[in-house]
């Protein structure tokens, strides 16, 4: 199992994979139907995430077809140097090995991880939630007809159908070799895994983005972007939770109720700091711990700000290391937010629903780092990757 199968092979099962995804399409949205008949329903982004319907198959099968055709991220020599005694030294990407996946509720993962993990080398273990059991072993049950079609052993997609008690026994003493761990879902499982796991774990963190409104905003574009990453779609972590807005703008309060009862227009629920609570119809914040939240509801929180250097300590104190954005016409602040706001994405005028390894040009993604180490942000195909010394010589002696 060890051995590392040529990218023929590879490229071979996904392309399997994407037809038979398509062939059985039907029967995977009548397995899904069962999970949802027995989800109690009581998280609706859970719920969002759950569902496998036409346009998320279309999206499994997109995110194949992009890994397909994407290079062999294993091999690639990252550095090269040749000795003054003539030893010849590469260094090149190389497979991790065993990958383990653990995520909730979303099958999907199950097709786009799993193939951005079989891609780049590695043996696939998954661990999904309860909660989508049936949807996984269905797609599960593809992953291997596509191996062993390819005449591939089935062991390199493994499905760990366990309950928190065994998770945590195999985390803490795994019965095989794993080299690194993903977890892919919210705090409390990430907070499980890095917790109990004996080996690197890859924390695809939580969300909390910012956006900050400067005092050289374009105001119609700062509308749009605030609307659009608040309710394009709640249950993802490059959604938006907070807004900043600059009291050197001119007429702040004029815009700060235009985006008030835009939001409250789409039924969001806005909590405001004192000065926006003063001017408009708003839940007061109640305590500072609310600017650490993600909600991942129809929910946000409006505050204001006297300068960007404030803007820049309030995000980097509070947010999740996900994404921030400033709207402002003015480049040179917007240069001095994005240097220094910490963040693993930073954007000028533009929407942090656009942190996403499919938008960045990385044919998708296996999470969302909000860790420094090894990877920030969207891991593609080209990170999910270590690294090997390769040395040639002719007899040389040191």
């Amino acid at each position: 199992m060890s051995h590392l199968l040529p990218i023929e092979k590879r490229n071979a099962v996904l392309n399997r994979m994407s037809e038979l995804l398509e062939q059985e399409r039907n029967a995977i949205k009548i397995v899904n139907q069962q999970d949802l008949n027995r989800y109690s329903g009581a998280d609706l982004a859970m719920e969002k995430r759950l569902l496998v319907d036409d346009a998320k198959i279309d999206g499994m099968i997109l995110s194949l077809q992009q890994l397909f055709a994407q290079e062999d991220p294993v091999g690639q020599i990252r550095f090269h140097f040749i000795h003054e005694n003539g030893v010849k030294i590469y260094n090149k990407t190389a497979a991790f090995g065993t990958i383990l996946i653990i995520y909730e509720s979303r099958p999907d993962v199950t097709v786009e991880a799993g193939g951005i993990a079989f891609k780049s080398g590695n043996k696939i273990l998954l661990k999904g939630g309860k909660e989508s059991l049936q949807s996984n072993l269905k797609i599960v049950s593809l992953w291997h007809q596509a191996l062993t079609e390819n005449n591939i052993p089935t062991e390199w997609v493994e499905y760990l159908n366990y309950n928190r008690d065994e998770t945590q026994a195999f985390l803490e003493k795994p019965t095989q070799k794993v080299d690194l761990i993903v977890p892919r879902g919210g705090e409390n499982l990430i907070h499980f895994v890095k917790k109990h796991a004996s080996c690197p774990v890859i924390v695809s963190g939580r969300g909390n983005n910012f956006v900050y409104v400067d005092a050289e905003a374009d105001l119609d574009q700062a509308l749009a972007i605030i609307i659009n990453g608040k309710t394009s779609n709640i249950s993802v972590c490059n959604a938006l939770d907070k807004v900043l807005i600059d009291t050197n703008l001119n007429d702040w309060e004029v815009f700060a109720k235009k985006v008030i009862h835009e939001l409250q227009e789409r039924n969001v629920m806005v909590l405001g700091d004192e000065n926006i609570s003063k001017i408009a119809n708003v839940n007061k914040i109640e305590s500072d711990m609310v600017w650490y939240e993600e909600f991942l509801d129809y929910k946000i929180v409006i505050g204001t700000i006297d300068s960007t250097q404030e803007a820049i300590e309030k995000i980097n104190k509070y947010c999740g290391g996900h994404s921030a954005s400033i709207i402002t016409k003015n480049n040179g602040i917007a240069q001095q937010f994005m240097e220094n706001v910490d963040t693993a994405a930073v954007y000028q005028n533009a929407s942090t629903r656009f942190t996403d390894g499919g938008q960045f040009g990385l044919g998708g993604e296996l999470a969302i780092s909000t860790d420094k180490l090894h990877q920030r942000g969207p891991i593609g195909l080209q990170h999910l990757v270590t690294n090997k010394w390769y040395i040639y010589g002719d007899g040389q002696i040191r």
